[in-house]
């Protein structure tokens, strides 16, 4: 059986997430953001003070990834950590002032990386695609 790899669906995502990642390192770098912080901050925007578990399991990726992750966006100034209130064994993670007024400016770099990636296939296109790649990540 010959594996033709314009033809596999995992290498084209690959492909294509390696593509849309490269777009957006450019737009959000300017910003003081990185790629690997983009993830958790999407989630910090919506609900700030997580915990770790909590991204971890929102993100769907290994506690490791994200113990690293949120040092490096500690040392960045991007988040503090803090004890609950309630569970002293527990820590939260809570945005910055300064990151959090980066919100916005980040969320437009996001929908220009798409807007641009996405800007040869009609609209019905575009709402296919992304309904089926919804369906296989389902």
């Amino acid at each position: 059986m010959e594996f033709l790899k314009k033809q596999s669906a995992g290498y084209l995502a690959n492909h294509m997430a390696r593509l849309f990642a490269r777009g957006l390192a450019a737009r959000i770098k300017p910003l003081g953001l990185s790629i690997g912080a983009f993830p958790a901050l999407l989630e910090l925007w919506e609900k700030d003070g997580q915990t770790q578990k909590e991204l971890v399991v929102r993100l769907d990726i290994e506690q490791a990834t994200m113990a690293n992750t949120l040092a490096r966006m500690e040392r960045d100034g991007l988040i503090v950590r803090k004890r609950d209130e309630s569970d002293g064994r527990v820590q939260r993670v809570w945005l910055t002032d300064c990151t959090r007024s980066l919100r916005g400016p980040a969320i437009e770099a996001a929908t220009a990386v798409n807007t641009a990636a996405l800007s040869g296939l009609s609209e019905d296109e575009q709402r296919h695609l992304i309904a089926l790649m919804q369906k296989v990540i389902a």
